[in-house]
């Protein structure tokens, strides 16, 4: 994350604090200052920057503060807007406690490092909780053997139902080898399901529609990255050990 723009606008902010301190504020016109005047200043202000550097570390942390309270104020509207398709749809996988006080939404792509990481989390934190409504929605952005594995885990649910789904969801997040069909047909056969309707339905439009409204979803959502949750009225973009996800859960219910 570059601090460049920050850095300009804390300088303009001590700018004004410094005028502020030598003159009333409602006296202080830049405009009306004459070439010599305006001189005068930027050397008094850029000694007094030299002299107290930490003055704009302050200025920066306060920004950069600031910008995420707005960020995450954005993001609370954004779940608000668009919580039917985020709670409510008729595609997407539900488990954990499907009358849990507080729902938890996580977009994934099985081919993504954190989300593979985040599985191991998000898992601890509904069997310890007991009372987390938990929703997936394949959102795969990372490439081709992405997509095959959403579409295969969507046929899955679509053909074999809500469990048959779980399991398949599980074999997909730890896989370790490239995804093909000819993979994909092994894994079926692994998990007890027939290859063939499995990679008909994947090329169904039953399918591509889930992903269609999921990538919509995340449109909207302004979510370019995986793994992403909604927790609550919250949007968390980005992996956090269950720690940090028990500590949101808590505000939530808080």
């Amino acid at each position: 994350m570059t601090r460049t723009p920050f850095a300009a606008l804390a300088l303009s902010t001590a700018l004004m604090a410094t005028t502020f301190l030598a003159s009333p504020a409602a006296a202080f016109d830049p405009a009306a200052m004459s070439e010599t005047d305006q001189a005068a200043f930027g050397r008094a202000v850029r000694d007094y920057l030299m002299a107290n550097p930490e003055v704009l570390v302050e200025a920066i942390g306060v920004l950069e503060q600031r910008q995420q309270a707005a960020e995450a104020d954005n993001d609370k509207v954004l779940v608000q807007t668009n919580s039917e398709d985020i709670f409510t749809d008729t595609h997407s996988w539900v488990g954990g406690n499907p009358e849990g006080d507080i729902t938890v939404v996580e977009f994934l792509d099985y081919r993504c490092t954190y989300c593979r990481k985040a599985n191991s989390e998000v898992d601890t934190l509904i069997e310890t909780d007991g009372n987390i409504r938990f929703i997936i929605k394949e959102y795969p952005i990372l490439g081709e053997q992405s997509e095959l594995s959403s579409r295969f885990a969507i046929a899955v649910k679509q053909l074999a139902g809500e469990e048959a789904y779980k399991t398949a969801h599980d074999a997909l997040i730890a896989f370790r080898g490239d995804i093909s069909l000819e993979s994909l047909s092994r894994l079926a056969e692994d998990l007890g399901q027939e290859p063939a309707p499995l990679l008909q339905r994947m090329n169904e439009d039953s399918v591509t529609d889930v992903l269609r409204a999921n990538r919509q979803l995340g449109d909207r959502m302004r979510i370019s990255g995986t793994p992403a949750f909604v927790m609550g009225t919250q949007l968390l973009r980005g992996y956090l050990p269950v720690d940090g996800l028990r500590q949101i859960v808590a505000e939530e219910r808080g």
